[in-house]
């Protein structure tokens, strides 16, 4: 069972990204607080949930939660300020959407930069540990999986719908095939050669 909070009596947000690995498309960031006794046996990290799980998460995480936000960064500011950059700067436009402004923040890795003087702690594998942060987690996987589904009608040649962006060998191939679009990121190793 994951934990509620990591500081007591304060309003608490966790932050997550996903799509940090991907060839193609922004990425996403969600900030999500909860009450301090909400309790969901079935939440956890994202990457541990299947697809029908996630999905059936996204209402009860909006539903219960005192305040939830997603954002993004496309694929040309990733590439000008690189990814781990964006990442940060994608749950800071997170955490600005909040409805209410957090106390504590709790950051799912090991790197954020200061956001509006708010203390922060970054938690290695964070998603795993506490509430918020998973459910941040799945939110945002969920929000940048519909994103990617929508741009793959655009160019299915990539096979977005099933990969979302990540270096499969059919999505190296294809971009060597067919080259690159607006959503590539540039500043990423885009074909790995020894796969052909």
């Amino acid at each position: 069972m994951l934990l509620p909070y990591h500081t007591e009596n304060l309003l608490e947000a966790g932050c997550d990204e996903a799509g940090r690995g991907c060839l193609a498309g922004a990425v996403f960031a969600a900030a999500v607080i909860f009450p301090p006794d909400f309790v969901c046996k079935e939440l956890n990290d994202s990457k541990k949930l299947t697809e029908k799980q996630r999905n059936n998460l996204v209402p009860i995480i909006k539903y219960n939660a005192l305040a939830w936000a997603v954002a993004s960064v496309d694929a040309k500011i990733i590439d000008k300020i690189n990814i781990l950059n964006a990442s940060i700067l994608a749950m800071q436009k997170a955490i600005e959407k909040l409805k209410i402004k957090p106390q504590h923040l709790i950051i799912d890795g090991n790197r954020f930069k200061k956001y509006k003087n708010i203390p922060y702690h970054t938690i290695i594998k964070g998603d795993g540990i506490y509430m918020s942060i998973a459910a941040a987690s799945v939110l945002a996987k969920t929000a940048r999986d519909e994103y990617m589904l929508l741009i793959s009608n655009k160019f299915p040649q990539y096979d977005w719908a099933k990969n979302k962006g990540y270096p499969t060998q059919k999505h190296r191939r294809s971009i060597q095939k067919f080259g690159i679009t607006t959503y590539h990121r540039k500043s990423f190793r885009l074909v790995d050669f020894k796969l052909f």
